[in-house]
């Protein structure tokens, strides 16, 4: 294995344990909101704090990983998220859990924005892309994993058992991670003689402790654009990350047990997509160059994504839900690895910032469709309503992500 293969490895392990963490609240949410005695304004709450927490703490975590690097933001990253997951299992009211979930939300802001860093400095620009989906297909996966591991857990040991699991898992990877990884590619032993020949690795040594340059990239209309256009989609992705395993029960009438199975499937079909979407960009790009290709996958991906969430909110039945929200969530994170390494390229050398600064807005927007769907549920009792909103906000998504133009941004050099 080479060392930047190894790298890879670890981040995508990093993403399999985010979306586990991520997806433990929504798939023990039975047995909570049972304990607690949660009503559904409440738990829009609680499910919405932690992304509010994300986004507001999303930019300084990933400019300081840019700044000091993101060896030590990472290990922090993860230690603090793993230590808020373990009090997730302490909580024994709202409040408590609606601060536990905060803070929890604090730790994990930065964790994608630093690791795009990561590959900013390892891999050369044109895989930047394929590096991307492999991380993202690992969120996926576990994402996945996640209703087929702690559905019979919870019926074994209790919900609590769940939180205090994967903050331990979370605490060895920090650790792992920091035994591994230098803070350059060049300090690693072999690297130059094995791996850096015939690429361009960005090292970012000469920026190290220099100053981001917050007025270039903040008078960029293309990153406002691309923020715009995430906050969009991110109602489509939170929707399936808080509320969808809720939908399935209380709005759709799964069992919990048949909840456990079926809420894994568009998990692994997103896992594919972005296998997919990642290879795709890269050829796309060598095909159409990078600005016509990213808006290619991005535009056509939303636009179909929206139709099947729509399609999902209509329909009735089982296995045709299954069956939609499988492809919706599949086509939507196909165009994901695009969508990032077309940010990546808007930011440059600072492309963990810039990276920040879109995740913040689509945690925004997230929050807002956390919190909306609850409210709107609890006014309406219909679950179809508010999932036909969602579909509305990632068809524009899809209508921005058409008019990004990745090469008005900052230079990469």
């Amino acid at each position: 294995m080479t060392r930047r293969t190894g790298i890879l490895v670890l981040l995508c392990s990093l993403s399999a344990i985010t979306f586990l963490d991520r997806l433990a609240i929504a798939v023990t949410e039975p047995g909570i909101r049972s304990d607690l005695r949660l009503g559904p304004d409440k738990w829009g709450w609680i499910l919405s704090t932690y992304v509010l927490a994300n986004a507001l703490f999303e930019i300084p975590s990933g400019a300081r990983g840019d700044r000091r690097g993101q060896r030590s933001e990472l290990t922090r990253i993860v230690a603090w998220w793993s230590s808020f997951t373990v009090a997730t299992g302490w909580c024994r009211n709202f409040l408590q859990m609606v601060a536990a979930r905060f803070l929890f939300g604090l730790g994990t802001a930065g964790a994608y924005p630093n690791a795009s860093g990561v590959l900013a400095k390892w891999f050369p620009e044109q895989e930047h892309a394929r590096a991307q989906g492999f991380i993202w297909a690992a969120g996926r996966m576990g994402a996945a994993l996640a209703p087929l591991l702690f559905v019979p857990l919870e019926r074994v040991w209790g919900w609590r058992a769940v939180f205090w699991l994967m903050g331990t898992i979370g605490v060895v990877w920090a650790a792992v991670w920091w035994t591994c990884l230098r803070p350059e590619p060049e300090d690693m032993i072999g690297i130059e003689q094995h791996e850096a020949g015939g690429t361009t690795m960005r090292s970012s040594r000469t920026a190290a402790g220099s100053e981001i340059p917050w007025r270039e990239l903040i008078a960029l209309p293309q990153l406002w654009l691309i923020m715009a256009a995430y906050f969009c989609y991110a109602w489509g992705s939170w929707f399936f990350f808080g509320w969808f395993t809720t939908w399935m029960i209380r709005g759709e009438g799964f069992s919990i047990e048949q909840m456990g199975i079926f809420a894994s499937f568009p998990f692994v079909m997103a896992m594919f997509g972005n296998l997919i979407g990642g290879g795709l960009s890269r050829r796309l790009v060598f095909k159409m160059g990078a600005v016509n290709a990213y808006r290619c996958v991005t535009a056509t991906c939303l636009v179909f994504g929206a139709a099947l969430l729509l399609a999902m909110s209509i329909v009735r039945g089982h296995m045709a839900i299954v069956a939609l929200a499988t492809a919706s969530f599949g086509v939507m994170d196909l165009m994901l690895p695009a969508a990032w390494a077309m940010c990546m390229g808007l930011g440059g050398r600072w492309g963990g910032t810039a990276t920040a600064m879109m995740n913040t807005a689509g945690n925004l927007g997230g929050w807002i469709c956390a919190l909306v769907f609850g409210y709107v549920v609890k006014a309406t009792s219909s679950y179809s309503l508010p999932l036909q909103a969602v579909a509305a906000m990632v068809l524009v998504a899809a209508l921005l992500f058409s008019r990004v133009n990745s090469a008005h941004g900052l230079s990469g050099t």
